[in-house]
């Protein structure tokens, strides 16, 4: 895949819904500014943002986030076999961070596609996992 895509975490998905985020201004524009096929979506962060949106925001943004993902407005993408054993050895590695399978699947997700890029608003994580396929992920916005 090329440079321009990017993997999107559930923050970024959340805030982008919530126009009372103080993320919302940066997390809409970054997913209107690509195009659909350029914003990688690992399924666990698509339940799990629904699961926040519906549980924040309610059942008709919920809704909305659904049809979006169904009108193909960003790339869905399931993970493999060897996917979820990567989840597994993450999860395991970085136990003292409380790494879960969420943000797992995004590193995942990334290094099997190799994307560097990843949108998400929580540094914490993300900045100490060192992918196998770059030195460092670089976090946007």
């Amino acid at each position: 895949m090329s440079t321009d895509h990017l993997v999107v975490d559930t923050g970024v998905l959340l805030a982008a819904a919530d126009s009372d985020d103080r993320w919302h201004e940066q997390a809409s524009a970054l997913i209107e500014l690509r195009a659909a096929n350029q914003i990688v979506l690992p399924a666990p962060v698509a339940v799990e943002a629904a699961w926040l949106i519906s549980t924040r925001l309610g059942p008709a943004i919920e809704a909305a986030f659904v049809t979006a993902i169904a009108a193909d407005e960003f790339t869905l993408t399931d993970l493999s076999a060897t996917d979820w054993a990567r989840c597994a050895e993450l999860i395991d590695q970085y136990a003292d961070l409380g790494l879960g399978l969420v943000d797992a699947s995004v590193v995942a997700v990334a290094e099997r596609l190799g994307i560097t890029t990843i949108a998400s608003i929580d540094r914490r994580d993300l900045l100490v996992v060192r992918p196998r396929h770059a030195d460092a992920f670089t976090l946007i916005p």
